[in-house]
């Protein structure tokens, strides 16, 4: 896509989508493994299919793999607003094995630093298609990509970002600090952010994103959800695993055992700021 601070298309090249046929083979092999959940990766996998010979949605991929038997859950990353179809919307709503889970990078909410990054999408349009994602698939959690200090952004920029995290209320965000790419348009623009600034910006935004991602997992405490285990944590005597909606949880194993891929309900006691616990129960 040629974002002006991206050196990814200089580096790996145009991108290219495997066949359909060619990633229902692996899947089925994994699926033949023992392998519970795959994950579809892409740089932009919004955009797969284009270059194929006879053309495959990526909407129609998720379909395609949703009926493979074995596997249980489908995760998918990462999806350009820009290319987020109703197509693929939809998709997520009508297969049963997609994760409702969305990662959507916004990287700023100011409608002249996304044009000087060359997204291709406004603020309105961005707010727009996570209407839209609430909408069909209400129990989604949307993550995102911000980066702060491009060069040229000013405090109203800035204050246009913190207001998307403010509506938009995601569960988690990876924030990035602008720095240079040698051989990027961004790299050459004129009015680069003071290091401080871009550092006190950064502070801020994680301060916001905090209570967000907090407030998301408290809304947890009390229920049961179906986490899928991954293995011991840190500590021995304590599993983690992921719910359906990407949300990391930890739980004691006490006198039971556990399985890698293993389904286990969960009932959250306590929300952190970057994951949840509770005991498994029947």
């Amino acid at each position: 896509n040629f974002c002006t601070y991206c050196i990814v298309p200089y580096v790996r090249g145009r991108e290219r989508s495997r066949t359909p046929e060619d990633i229902l083979a692996e899947v089925r092999r994994l699926a033949a493994d023992g392998v519970k959940e795959v994950m579809l990766l892409g740089q932009n996998v919004n955009s797969y299919g284009k270059n194929l010979k006879a053309p495959v949605s990526f909407a129609e991929l998720l379909r395609m793999v949703n009926e493979v038997e074995g596997i249980e859950r489908i995760r998918f990353m990462t999806s350009h607003p820009k290319d987020l179809s109703d197509e693929l919307i939809q998709a997520m709503a009508d297969c049963d094995k997609v994760c409702k889970y969305l990662h959507l990078p916004v990287q700023s909410g100011s409608d002249e630093i996304l044009r000087r990054m060359n997204r291709g999408y406004t603020k309105e349009k961005y707010l727009e298609l996570v209407k839209m994602v609430r909408k069909y698939v209400p129990d989604a959690t949307i993550t995102t990509d911000i980066i702060v200090g491009f060069p040229g952004e000013t405090e109203e920029d800035f204050e246009e970002t913190l207001d998307v995290v403010r509506q938009v209320g995601f569960t988690s965000a990876y924030t990035f600090i602008y720095s240079k790419r040698s051989g990027t348009p961004a790299a050459k623009m004129e009015n680069q952010v003071p290091l401080a600034v871009k550092k006190e910006r950064l502070n801020r935004l994680m301060a916001l994103q905090n209570e967000n991602s907090l407030k998301c997992h408290e809304k947890l405490v009390g229920q049961t959800v179906e986490v899928l285990a991954e293995g011991p944590s840190k500590q021995k005597t304590v599993w983690n695993g992921r719910t359906r909606t990407g949300v990391l949880v930890l739980w004691p194993i006490e006198d039971k055992q556990y399985e890698v891929g293993q389904k286990v309900n969960v009932q959250i006691e306590a929300a952190q700021t970057w994951l949840v616990k509770g005991k498994a129960v029947d």
